[in-house]
């Protein structure tokens, strides 16, 4: 039986603290929930933002630089401690993982993109975790807004080219609700999303936080890419790893955006 591959994207606000420094205590529950879904017999691929969000906690700046050049190098300085602190993580749980950046370019170009998917196809079949993230160092589309513009539709790319069977999106919330829950007590979560209308689309608010690019807009919009695909995409809140062991069980967990059933 084929196994299962789930794509997993974490994003910057669920990895670091408002100081930009790495929470810890929530990296290694991350990578010890997915090393069990590992175990439980499905592929993993995790698409994780943060390399920015992680430079600026080394090197103790409060706020994000505006200028590119600058967020170039803080995405080198962090990418670097990132992968240090995910190898060291996974290997505890006996998980090899293997980076992979990638940019627009290389995907939208037919003999890169066949590259990319013979890559993910080999690393799958190694049994190593791929963690992903933009080569935000040479390629500056995510940090000025164009092209993939955030990790969330990078992970709903990354979907896509290897034909996963999940999709799942860990953000600082639980899921959709029908109001802002910052700001409305009796804002209910949605549950399950059949079609993503106009009308769903205008519950998502801005951007994200002052360390990340994504906002529930950015989720949404993978959504509907990993939809159009037939790929199931879940968005569940990072800070409860559980979870990702409840969408294992098959039990509600977040939103779900579901895909229409083939008649």
């Amino acid at each position: 039986m084929e196994k299962e591959i789930w794509v997993v994207k974490v994003g910057t606000s669920t990895l670091t603290y408002e100081n930009g420094r790495v929470n810890l205590r929530r990296m290694e529950s991350l990578c010890r929930a997915l090393s069990d879904l590992q175990n439980a017999g499905r592929h993993l691929v995790l698409v994780s933002s943060g390399a920015i969000g992680v430079g600026m906690g080394k090197l103790g700046l409060q706020s994000r630089p505006a200028e590119t050049e600058k967020k170039q190098a803080l995405a080198a300085i962090g990418q670097c401690e990132l992968m240090f602190l995910y190898d060291k993580f996974f290997s505890e749980y006996n998980q090899t993982v293997a980076q992979v950046l990638l940019t627009a370019g290389v995907v939208h170009d037919q003999r890169g993109r066949r590259n990319v998917e013979n890559t993910f196809r080999e690393l799958l079949s190694m049994g190593a975790i791929p963690i992903v993230n933009e080569n935000d160092t040479v390629e500056t589309s995510e940090l000025e807004g164009q092209n993939f513009g955030d990790n969330d539709t990078l992970s709903a790319v990354v979907a896509g080219l290897i034909s996963a069977h999940f999709l799942v999106i860990l953000t600082d919330i639980d899921g959709l609700y029908d109001r802002d829950p910052r700001k409305d007590p009796a804002a209910r979560l949605i549950p399950r999303v059949e079609e993503i209308t106009p009308e769903i689309e205008a519950l998502a608010g801005g951007a994200g936080s002052n360390r990340g690019t994504g906002g529930m807009a950015t989720k949404l919009r993978a959504a509907k890419m990993a939809r159009a695909s037939g790929i199931p995409c879940a968005v569940v809140s990072g800070s409860d790893m559980g979870s990702l062991y409840r969408l294992l069980d098959g039990q509600p967990a977040g939103t779900l955006f579901a895909v229409p059933q083939k008649s």
